[in-house]
């Protein structure tokens, strides 16, 4: 009977048996500009301003 080189840790081994799988990140939808975002995320509008929370974090600059 074969016998494996090193011992498998616990670790290894319960991260092969485990059946847990990420779930899909929750959507938001900001009520002042109406961009989707995922939650406890910054997002950036069309114009480029970011924003957090429904508040203005960083004005776009304007090229000319």
């Amino acid at each position: 009977m074969a016998h494996p080189k090193s011992k498998t840790s616990k670790q290894r081994k319960r991260k092969r048996r485990t059946h847990y799988k990420a779930s899909a990140p929750q959507i938001a939808v900001c009520k002042k500009t109406g961009e989707k975002h995922i939650y406890h995320h910054a997002y950036s509008d069309d114009e480029g301003n970011l924003y957090y929370r429904g508040k203005l974090l960083v004005k776009a600059e304007v090229e000319e």
